[in-house]
């Protein structure tokens, strides 16, 4: 990804920046996603998420994944299909474990849903994996990545960096105080 500060130089962002632009615009498109779905199934606004910001980390952390290993798997649906249903619903299963056992929470519950793994991932959001990571990898992703390629071509390299690196220290901050927000002191 190629970035101009003028005409006569090109500079390109570390790819740990690309990455967390990535991070930060799925993270926040999953909070969206997350935010209509109980929109509409409760018929009022609900808070989502770990984070008080809008953003949702597992999507951020879900599109990395699939950004970095598997896109090699693009129109290859069925491999995509199978490989991302089972690493994903064993990344829920491990973050939903982790979430319960820092936090004494239960940030989702699969209990009641058809073949389900202690309420932590259940067969229907398994296939849901699969269905999203091929839409992802085969439509999404390399839509975002052309226009975010366009956009940030016609920004400097050192506004891209300062913004990167407010956003990242906005990110931490949000991180910190809802950590300590959310977790027990007993």
């Amino acid at each position: 990804m190629e970035i101009s500060e003028n005409k006569s130089t090109r500079k390109r962002l570390p790819k740990f920046y690309i990455y967390f632009m990535y991070f930060l615009i799925f993270a926040f498109l999953g909070w969206l996603l997350e935010t209509f779905y109980t929109l509409y199934e409760l018929g009022h606004f609900t808070k989502r998420g770990f984070l008080y910001g809008p953003i949702c980390p597992i999507y951020g952390f879900g599109a990395l994944i699939l950004i970095l290993y598997f896109t090699k798997y693009r129109g290859k649906s069925l491999k995509l299909f199978f490989y991302s249903a089972i690493v994903f619903s064993i990344f829920e299963y491990v973050v939903s474990y982790f979430l319960d056992a820092l936090f004494a929470q239960k940030w989702w519950d699969y209990t009641n849903e058809f073949f389900n793994l202690n309420g932590r991932i259940s067969i229907f959001y398994s296939f849901v994996w699969g269905i999203s990571a091929i839409i992802f990898i085969n439509h999404l992703y390399p839509f975002f990545k052309k226009k975010i390629n366009i956009l940030i071509s016609k920004i400097p390299y050192k506004i891209q960096f300062y913004i990167l690196n407010i956003f990242m220290l906005v990110f931490l901050c949000d991180v910190c105080a809802s950590f300590f927000t959310h977790i027990p002191l007993h």
